[in-house]
């Protein structure tokens, strides 16, 4: 309980400081991977080029190519001008929301959402490299179509009602999100040549990222730069703090040890004092019924409770606290029986 606080705070810090590491090292890691890949054109010797690696796979490639559907494309819901391969259709819930310190603050939560995919290729020049689960993808860039938001008009009862139940309703958005057919977009992944001969981009087997973005590969490249700089200052900051906490917890813990020590230390010295004063003021003049059981020098003075017995000093009745050295009965308590 002495270092609760601290290591409440500190054990916050630590798991942010943990997600920021993760984080930088994923973008470290990204960029690495992503300037090792060889930027390929597509073009009709890409197939040949394929064909010539192991297992006719190249781990990790970059690709330029524009959006074509391989079929009927979607429609988009609300603008039946624009259609894609990949439509994403959101509902999301604002509210207000009363914390537990009583503040009120906004909030929000997905209803519904909904992804429609259909099969499509990135094409140059008639030829084409089919997309395989690009909602897998890292990054996904996509288009907004639509973005919408209905107000809630409460009424004199949902005021009572919100502020009994803590949540205020603010009101609905919609937003629809579409990968347009015609866009242009950086495939980064996994290019391999498929059983019937076609090419496919796909997420990479060895884990790393998958991207689909309408960025260039140097563009892409900043982005990534710049994140992983924010998370270096971020790692320092929040490790700066952790080493601040953890400070502060080993000084309360020195502090804190020293302070039983001094207690200890003067507890032992009045005890001794105790015990002198009490050497000096016991008479030497004893029958051996009237001296202690175990040590046999000094006084009876304790009486055992409950089974009543006087039999130790006060001296030795300080390490027998268990049983009656007369009776072996269990020893509730002692009190001292005479006065000195």
């Amino acid at each position: 309980m002495d270092y609760i606080a601290e290591t409440i705070a500190l054990s916050i810090d630590s798991l942010i400081l943990a997600a920021c590491i993760k984080q930088f090292y994923k973008n470290k890691n990204a960029m690495a991977m992503i300037q090792g890949a060889p930027y390929l054109d597509i073009n009709k010797d890409l197939k040949e080029i394929v064909g010539t690696h192991p297992e006719k796979k190249l781990t990790y490639v970059s690709i330029r190519g524009t959006v074509k559907p391989l079929g009927n494309p979607i429609f988009s819901n609300t603008n039946p001008n624009v259609k894609g391969v990949i439509q994403l259709l959101r509902i999301k819930e604002h509210v207000i929301q009363r914390s537990t310190a009583g503040f009120w603050a906004d909030s929000e939560r997905v209803i519904q959402e909904v992804h429609n995919v259909m099969p499509f290729a990135l094409e140059n020049k008639g030829i084409q490299i089919e997309v395989c689960d690009a909602l897998a993808a890292d990054v996904l860039d996509m288009d907004v179509i639509a973005d919408n938001f209905q107000p809630t008009v409460p009424s004199v009862i949902d005021h009572i009602w919100s502020f009994f139940a803590g949540v205020r309703q603010r009101g609905v958005q919609s937003t629809e999100k579409m990968l347009r057919t015609g866009t242009v977009i950086t495939g980064i992944g996994e290019l391999v040549a498929g059983k019937d001969g076609n090419l496919k981009l796909q997420p990479p087997s060895n884990d790393g990222p998958f991207y689909l973005t309408n960025m260039r590969v140097t563009s892409l490249l900043k982005k990534l730069d710049g994140s992983k700089r924010n998370y270096k200052i971020l790692c320092i900051v929040f490790g700066s703090i952790a080493v601040v906490l953890g400070g502060l917890i080993v000084r309360k813990y020195l502090r804190i040890r020293k302070e039983k020590g001094d207690a200890e230390k003067q507890r032992m010295q009045l005890e001794l004092s105790r015990r002198e004063r009490r050497r000096r003021i016991r008479d030497e003049d004893l029958d051996e019924n009237q001296l202690c059981v175990v040590c046999k020098t000094n006084p009876k003075e304790m009486i055992l409770i409950p089974c009543g017995h006087v039999c130790l000093c006060e001296d030795c009745s300080a390490d027998i606290t268990e049983n009656c050295p007369i009776c072996r009965s269990e020893i509730n308590y002692k009190h001292v029986a005479y006065g000195i």
